[in-house]
């Protein structure tokens, strides 16, 4: 398997994860980022992102709408990004 394939393979995990979280509010928030970002991530920005995936969909939601601390493993510019996601408009 080539590195190129295996990138594609773990995209499309991850996006189906991110659609897929078992609320509608953290599919659109989650899927929703990923659908805006996932096109330009590098290997180091999709690794981050699937480690988001297997946290609890309230602690993102939480990060994400800053009503709790995040994390040090996970602060930096993807979550800022995150936060300044409109929701709305996806």
């Amino acid at each position: 398997m080539t590195q190129q394939h295996d990138l594609a393979t773990r995209l499309a995990r991850a996006k189906f994860r991110a659609w897929h979280r078992g609320t509608r509010e953290a599919d659109y928030m989650i899927g929703g980022f990923f659908d805006r970002y996932s096109a330009t991530w590098s290997e180091t920005e999709l690794a981050w992102f699937e480690d988001l995936l297997d946290e609890d969909d309230v602690d993102v939601m939480a990060w994400a709408l800053r009503t709790q601390d995040v994390p040090e493993k996970f602060a930096g510019p993807q979550l800022v990004a995150l936060q300044k996601l409109d929701f709305v408009t996806i």
